[in-house]
């Protein structure tokens, strides 16, 4: 009997076995009757994925939900991959840290989290994931289970894969010259080893912080308001949204959105060591940038928590919508260099007020060019539709030096993506370190490479 498996996409898959170990030997046992018996194995996180990383098409489903294991020290956490980010996040915050990684949903597992090398709204200032692991447990497909700490670099010979020129990517496996084991398997989708317990890496707690939420009369404002304060020291935060994510947004909050207002910007910045007055120095920029006076401004932790819950209700309502459609979500995760960042959402403007008017909202990550793009289908010729946008935009993305996956990784949804942005000789490359580690092709099979070369 099958066991039916989905993530947050409503992408399906099923499963012959659902496993839940609870330790390193259990989990160690697993994989190895597995691979003597030719079984693939899927790893499980918390279930938010939404590229079908964790849906597999038979075989074993292998849940990390025990590994709950979460100790925060003063500069560290060690977290089994069970632990959901928000528990990370409490239990720093305890200790007057707190780990940068800011993905959007706080329910996400730390294992899920390394395995698309997410980031989130502070990947402005603070990167990926990849930058704040100091060591992973991992167990592999023969069984063995190993700690790798930053800095061991990989014991075998490889072709480096050239990355893109964005700040940005979880798409194929992370080759530099010289590469280490940690950076190797954060943003590895599950494909060479499964990710048991990592170490983690905790922030001081400013202890002044200054949030806002900018209103802008129209995009090019905005726009020119993102060039503008990049270069603002100690900003942690830039993130948009554009007028139909401030339409969905208007429901809950009604008048406290400025009737005028056509996109807004997201900001936050540490103000620990800074001269001067950082609010007076906001004041003069809203005013050069054209902002609507009634932009929000605070400094309070309960102020942070207020803007926050305003960006995460975003997407809750845009899911909410989907459902409401009865469609599967059609969403993009596409980045491109910074220079190029105003031609992309030129492009997605116009490509999708075309083709879909009234019917998607753009939003997100903006400060690091890679914006999320919703596309909201009330029909299957819609979700068709939307499929051969999003193919097209990939083309577009690659075609301006960027990456088909800045954060969510290409699961199975999107796998097809890869050749777009990589050779066939880099992904050559990419699967001599997959069959080095997984000879037998057991481990999520299906995930990240695409099904010309799923199997040799």
């Amino acid at each position: 009997m099958s066991i039916p498996v989905e993530d947050a996409s409503g992408y399906a898959g099923q499963a012959d076995r659902w496993l839940a170990p609870a330790s390193a030997g259990e989990v160690a046992a697993a994989l190895g009757q597995a691979s003597a018996a030719g079984i693939p194995v899927t790893p499980s996180g918390a279930g938010t994925g939404i590229t079908g990383g964790r849906c597999p098409a038979g075989g074993w489903v292998l849940s990390l939900e025990k590994f709950v294991r979460l100790e925060a020290d003063g500069q560290r956490a060690v977290a089994g991959a069970g632990v959901l980010l928000k528990d990370v996040q409490a239990a720093a915050a305890r200790q007057g840290r707190f780990y940068a990684p800011d993905p959007t949903e706080w329910t996400a597992s730390i294992g899920g989290n390394i395995s698309t090398n997410a980031s989130g709204s502070r990947s402005f200032r603070y990167g990926s994931t990849r930058r704040h692991v100091r060591a992973l447990t991992v167990a592999l497909m023969d069984g063995t289970v190993r700690t790798f700490r930053r800095g061991e670099r990989l014991e075998f010979g490889y072709h480096p894969v050239p990355a893109p020129a964005t700040t940005k990517n979880t798409a194929g496996y992370y080759l530099p010259p010289e590469a280490e084991w940690v950076d190797l398997f954060c943003g590895s989708e599950g494909t060479l080893g499964i990710v048991l317990e990592a170490e983690l890496d905790l922030r001081k707690q400013p202890e002044a912080v200054l949030s806002g939420v900018v209103f802008f009369p129209g995009d090019a404002a905005a726009l020119a308001a993102v060039d503008a304060w990049r270069r603002v020291s100690q900003l942690n935060m830039l993130e948009y949204m554009d007028e139909p994510s401030l339409g969905f947004l208007r429901g809950p909050y009604g008048r406290e959105i400025p009737p005028q207002a056509r996109a807004c910007l997201m900001i936050e910045q540490e103000l620990d060591g800074l001269d001067g007055d950082p609010l007076e120095e906001w004041v003069e920029r809203l005013e050069a940038a054209g902002a609507l006076e009634d932009s929000w401004f605070g400094e309070t932790a309960r102020d942070r928590e207020r803007f926050r819950t305003f960006r995460h209700t975003l997407p809750e309502l845009v899911n909410a919508k989907v459902r409401q459609n009865g469609c599967q979500k059609l969403s993009s995760d596409f980045a491109v260099p910074l220079e190029r960042n105003g031609e992309m959402l030129a492009y997605y403007q116009r490509s999708l007020g075309e083709r879909f008017p009234g019917k998607f909202t753009i939003y997100g990550h903006i400060g690091d060019a890679h914006v999320h793009v919703n596309i909201l289908s009330e029909s299957q010729a819609d979700f068709e539709a939307g499929q051969q946008w999003l193919n097209e935009a990939a083309v577009q993305a690659v075609a301006l030096g960027g990456t088909v996956s800045a954060e969510h990784g290409l699961g199975k949804r999107k796998r097809h993506f890869l050749p777009l942005m990589f050779t066939p000789e880099q992904i050559e490359s990419m699967r001599a370190v997959k069959r080095r580690l997984d000879p037998g092709w057991l481990l999520s099979p299906g995930n990240l490479f695409p099904d010309l070369f799923v199997t040799d």
